[in-house]
């Protein structure tokens, strides 16, 4: 039996677990041992950070592992990458693993390879950082984190420098980026990648809590934007992929559209977009198994997408600015349109970061949904 190492135990990485195990796949998961979901379902848990590239890649070597892969987390993608480079696995090359993983270097890639995205800048640990000539508002958020977490929208310099302390205090590397806010539409692009050919999947639409946040609330698919639009925005994926050096796997980029017809790709991600975006919605909406080529991808086994099935489909998050859905998602089975549905806290919050939310519904119609 071929033996896969997933990294990363949480509830966002048990999708993976079990389509490993359903593609007969020896399941091996590195992951600390606290709020490890995975712990139960994995053939073998390992109690080991993910940021500890090392011990797991001495660990992986004495299973001797086939493929490595992870599906929700830009920290794991750093340890995946070592990992595979160093056993000789498919993954995408380590020396551009802080391109894909750290906002600022990807920036900066964006920049050199003339991929339209925001004017920006960084503020370091040394509190060093240079916005003359930047336009208010502005967009602050730690170089090096996901799910929204210190992200803040900013509207004078007064309340900058209280942003940029709140982003450094989420940042691994306690950085921020400070950047011009674009506004706009915000999609997604839901895409997988095999020796550099990349294959565009689905266009998601997003809606957030707005500022100062910007917490996603909801996720639709297909995007309803113009085909035009459409075409120039796979257009500029591929060319941002490229410059990122993404050559295996998912990716989830993240891009705004202006009323003007603008596009700035916000960031991309070396994996499958969170919130039931990649697990999920692709597949409802599309009939791919995203999440099945994901793995075959890292196992060497990777065969074209075929798109059988054009639906919609969708989340809703639930939190105290969505009070309205607790009724719906109590009485989701009154719905045919809904396939799951959870309350994950009885405790409705305001959102300042994706982990505030207290459950969701994901529905897959002829139309959207709501």
């Amino acid at each position: 039996m071929k033996k896969i190492a997933i990294i990363g135990g949480s509830y966002l990485q048990l999708p993976a677990v079990q389509k490993a195990k359903e593609l007969g796949y020896e399941v091996h998961c590195f992951s600390w041992a606290d709020g490890a979901a995975c712990a139960e379902v994995a053939d073998f848990f390992y109690p080991i950070s993910i940021i500890e590239k090392e011990e797991i890649l001495e660990k992986c070597r004495e299973i001797r592992i086939d493929g490595i892969t992870t599906i929700a987390s830009d920290v794991a993608v750093l340890t995946v990458n070592y990992v595979a480079e160093h056993l000789g696995l498919i993954g995408n090359s380590d020396k551009y693993s802080t391109t894909v993983t750290n906002k600022y270097e990807m920036r900066q890639c964006f920049a050199h390879n003339d991929v339209p995205s925001p004017r920006f800048c960084i503020a370091d640990k040394n509190d060093g950082y240079n916005i003359t000539g930047f336009r208010f508002p502005l967009i602050v958020k730690p170089t090096d984190r996901s799910g929204s977490r210190g992200v803040e929208k900013v509207l004078d310099p007064v309340q900058l420098e209280k942003a940029i302390v709140r982003a450094k205090a989420e940042s691994f590397s306690h950085a921020a980026i400070i950047e011009e806010y674009v506004t706009g539409r915000e999609v997604s692009v839901e895409s997988i990648s095999f020796e550099g050919k990349h294959h565009v999947l689905q266009i998601t639409d997003k809606v957030t809590t707005g500022a100062p946040y910007f917490v996603e609330l909801e996720h639709h698919q297909p995007s309803s934007l113009s085909e035009d639009i459409q075409i120039r925005i796979r257009e500029i994926v591929m060319k941002a992929l490229d410059a990122l050096h993404i050559q295996y796997g998912a990716s989830h980029s993240e891009l705004k559209i202006t009323d003007e017809g603008d596009i700035r790709v916000i960031e991309i991600g070396a994996r499958m977009g969170g919130d039931f975006i990649g697990s999920n919605l692709v597949q409802l909406s599309t009939g791919y198994d995203f999440l099945g080529a994901t793995i075959q991808v890292a196992m060497g086994e990777f065969i074209e997408p075929q798109i059988t099935e054009h639906s919609y489909s969708g989340v809703y998050f639930l939190s105290k600015e969505t009070a309205n859905l607790k009724t719906v998602i109590e009485n989701w089975k009154d719905y045919s349109e809904i396939v799951e549905a959870e309350i994950t806290d009885s405790e409705l919050r305001s959102i300042e970061c994706s982990a505030d939310r207290s459950g969701y519904f994901i529905y897959k119609a002829n139309k959207k949904f709501c």
